[in-house]
């Protein structure tokens, strides 16, 4: 992926490290995939709310949100290709946090922010 500039020259390359999530088998490598999101009666209620208590809100939207929840399995993932450890091809890399793609991501980064909170 590419991200351009004004003139429409490439600026920068931009990429993920994405995990094959589908590989994952529940009970062995994650045991909840539960994420909370609002629904949409919930956000017109608030917004009126708002609205009508002529109050402020804010919005938040985080990048690099599943990147920052603690696991709590040993998972291992293959070496990206092109990525490869040249000494150590056959290694694989032991997560310690979640990444893109892991079936368990959103309910870990949320129990991290429940947590903090």
């Amino acid at each position: 992926m590419h991200k351009y500039d004004e003139n429409g020259q490439i600026a920068r390359h931009k990429a993920r490290l994405i995990a094959q999530g589908f590989t994952q088998i529940k009970g062995l490598d994650y045991t909840d995939t539960f994420t909370p999101i609002a629904k949409y009666d919930t956000v017109r209620a608030l917004l009126s709310m708002v609205a009508k208590f002529d109050l402020e809100l804010d919005q938040m939207d985080v990048k690099t949100t599943f990147l920052n929840g603690q696991l709590d399995e040993e998972i291992y993932m293959c070496q990206p290709p092109g990525f490869e450890d040249p000494e150590h091809p056959d290694w694989v890399w032991k997560l310690l946090k979640a990444i893109y793609g892991l079936k368990q991501a959103g309910r870990q980064w949320n129990k991290t922010l429940d947590d903090f909170l």
